[in-house]
């Protein structure tokens, strides 16, 4: 897993979707993520593969069936690297906070 492929996997709509069910749902078989999408099962596990690829979700085998749980590793590594970017825009934020306090109130 590299960080391009996280963002990759990031940045599609379909994806994000898919890790926050698995955030707030728990581990799940394809099946019960599909209901939650209109496009056909076999697009939705191009979506899952990529986002296995990218280290984002693990998939186990259960009889003929195949649970998808999140990883939330990758996510961490994001997080680390947006931080400095974060702390920017917070501080640009609270400067202008700042100047909108010292204008007069009309």
């Amino acid at each position: 897993m590299s960080e391009p492929d996280v963002f990759a996997a990031l940045a599609n709509p379909t994806r994000r979707e898919l890790l926050r069910l698995l955030l707030e749902q728990g581990e799940q078989p394809v099946q019960r993520l599909a209901d939650h999408f209109d496009m056909r099962r076999p697009s939705l596990s191009e979506h899952l593969r990529a986002l296995k690829d990218a280290g984002l979700v693990g998939e186990r085998p259960v009889g003929r069936q195949r649970l998808y749980s999140l990883r939330p590793e990758p996510l961490r590594e994001v997080a680390d690297w947006l931080g400095p970017y974060e702390r920017l825009w917070r501080g640009r934020l609270s400067a202008l906070g700042d100047v909108l306090d010292e204008l007069p109130d009309e």
